[in-house]
């Protein structure tokens, strides 16, 4: 059975995030509106979140999985950062963007890229999904909500409620989201390296663009 969660997108009522929450604790997936598309999020703890959410996209384990963090210390807890690093992080968080880091011990193997043990770090905006994490009390273990073999992410709920009802455990309608992806950002190498332009501007962090 799927939940749905009617929220208002800029003024969450409290007690629809916490069902919401309660189905994520409990090892659901739901799907969630971000300031660039919807996404799919899991428990980051639950030893099937990594599969469940590679499986409802149709992803092999190589396929790079996202933390959504509440603030930069958090990120500090499951990413190593320097200086320059924390610099440019302060500056574009919370926002659009999608940063690459090197992962510490604090996450599991079966959800950091396989070879590099790197992991995708977001500090996100939407009031909504803001609330969520709070509320769950740790990261969430996300993926960008894209149809299998598809190419362009859902951005409202109408686009899938029908096709996914009974594969996701909870849905929050909060009317339509931007369509505009994350910025992805390579903090791994010893420079960073824009690999995706998206809703946020490298050049606001100073960043120049291949």
């Amino acid at each position: 059975m799927t939940v749905l969660f009617e929220i208002h997108p800029e003024n969450p009522q409290a007690r629809l995030i916490h069902q919401a929450s309660l189905l994520i604790k409990e090892g659901g997936l739901v799907a969630v509106p971000t300031d660039s598309s919807y996404a799919v999020v899991a428990r980051l703890d639950d030893v099937n979140a990594a599969k469940n959410l590679r499986r409802i996209r149709g992803l092999d384990d190589k396929h790079l999985l996202t933390l959504l963090c509440r603030d930069l210390s958090e990120i500090a807890h499951f990413a190593r950062v320097d200086n320059q690093q924390y610099r440019l992080l302060k500056m574009a968080t919370p926002g659009p963007w999608t940063f690459i880091l090197e992962a510490t011990k604090e996450v599991p193997r079966r959800v950091s890229h396989p070879s590099r043990k790197t992991i995708g770090i977001r500090v996100p905006q939407h009031p909504i999904l803001r609330s969520l994490i709070e509320e769950v009390g740790s990261p969430l273990l996300s993926t960008t909500f894209i149809p299998e073999e598809g190419e362009r992410a859902f951005v409202s709920s109408d686009e899938f409620i029908d096709d996914y009802k009974g594969q996701l455990d909870g849905i929050i309608d909060a009317g339509r989201v931007s369509p505009q992806e994350t910025t992805v950002i390579d903090l791994s190498g010893s420079m960073p390296a824009v690999l995706r332009i998206g809703a946020g501007d490298p050049k606001t962090l100073g960043l120049e663009i291949d």
